[in-house]
């Protein structure tokens, strides 16, 4: 019989073989999934885990997604180490990608290419605006930011709704609801020719360095995560339980809005109803396969990135639903729960006790007379 028996303390070797074991079992899954559906399960597999890095532009179509990904996961660890349970990055996803869509469309023929800064500043402060609504809320009502947060991503989103079908509808775009195209001016420098890679992946690999340091090597960051994780004893070593909501929140809203502008101003190149594309609900999964360690998350994003790119691909090629790819993260997010239970418990074999068998009828033995 197998039993879960507590660990004296947790363990590191599964803190960082549980998402390498979580991964193996989705495939394993995966596998079975293509074959329920009669589809050749090598096939399928390549499909999500090779044919995005088969060649230069693929692999820059990878960066291009993982970028949005890391940047809103980065955000989301500050949250998450603080315990502050941001669930809304998507809302404020979409607000920054507004914001800064509102500052292209000012763009003139004429302007010059550093408006791209003030685009991007702009999502930066959509952004932390509409994360600061939940800050409030939880600051000054104690209301839930799980439910706050997560709410007012439908409000962002009819938001966004209401601006491509009413005002910001481009009048030439044959009554489609989509603004205008950006002047080339906001158009985000690419770093390589040819493919859509842009600055913003460099922007989150020095967001990378920035939390590290932040996070383990300074004296703000330690008070962050003890503000967060124990109030009490913050308020006992002098550290503000009520600052770091605010900071956990202002840095994920920051963040994830500046995606939200990346995106707009990079690849999309204009703002439409299909801005919102679940990457704010995605990076949860990265952050926490990542360890919410700013080094885990790069590679968890790349993983999350292959996901989208390979449901793209089954659709295009096996003809499957694009919707696999949320099931591949499901399963990915869930089998990565299980296995994290190997970190506080560990999996002991106690053969079950031997049955006793009906006791031995005891001989009488009579005497004669």
């Amino acid at each position: 019989m197998l039993k879960l028996e507590p660990r004296p303390e947790s363990s590191k070797f599964w803190s960082l073989a549980s998402p390498v074991l979580a991964l193996g079992i989705t495939v394993i899954l995966g596998t079975l999934l293509f074959a329920a559906l009669g589809k050749d399960p090598v096939q399928g597999l390549r499909v999500f885990f090779w044919e995005p890095l088969s060649n230069g532009y693929r692999i820059g179509e990878l960066l291009v997604k993982a970028t949005p990904l890391l940047l809103i996961a980065l955000g989301l660890a500050v949250c998450f180490r603080s315990n502050v349970w941001n669930i809304g990055a998507e809302g404020q996803f979409v607000i920054g990608a507004v914001v800064a869509g509102g500052v292209a469309l000012m763009a003139g023929k004429n302007t010059s290419g550093f408006i791209v800064v003030a685009i991007l500043l702009a999502g930066v402060i959509g952004g932390m605006a509409w994360a600061a609504l939940t800050g409030l809320l939880r600051d000054r009502f104690n209301a839930n930011e799980i439910l706050v947060s997560l709410m007012l991503v439908y409000v962002a989103t009819l938001v966004l709704n209401y601006l491509v079908f009413g005002p910001w509808k481009d009048p030439g775009g044959y009554n489609f609801p989509q603004t205008k195209t950006f002047e080339a001016a906001t158009q985000i420098p690419r770093l390589v020719k040819g493919s859509r890679v842009n600055i913003g992946t460099l922007i989150a690999l020095a967001g990378v360095a920035a939390l590290w340091v932040f996070l383990f090597r300074t004296r703000a960051g330690f008070a962050q995560q003890v503000g967060g994780l124990a109030p009490a004893a913050a308020r006992y070593a002098g550290f503000s339980s009520r600052k770091a909501l605010w900071v956990a929140l202002l840095v994920s809203g920051g963040a994830a809005g500046l995606a939200g502008a990346l995106e707009v101003a990079g690849p999309i190149g204009q703002l439409t109803p299909y801005v919102p594309a679940g990457y704010g609900f995605a990076a949860i999964i990265v952050a926490f396969v990542g360890r919410l360690h700013p080094v885990g998350m790069v590679f968890s994003a790349i993983l999350m990135s292959m996901f989208y790119i390979g449901g793209e691909l089954a659709q295009s090629r096996l003809g499957l639903p694009k919707s696999l790819t949320g099931v591949f993260q499901g399963l990915l997010l869930f089998t990565l729960l299980a296995c994290d239970t190997l970190m506080a418990y560990r999996l002991r074999w106690r053969p079950a006790p031997a049955s006793s068998g009906p006791a031995a009828p005891t001989a009488m033995v009579r005497g004669t007379a």
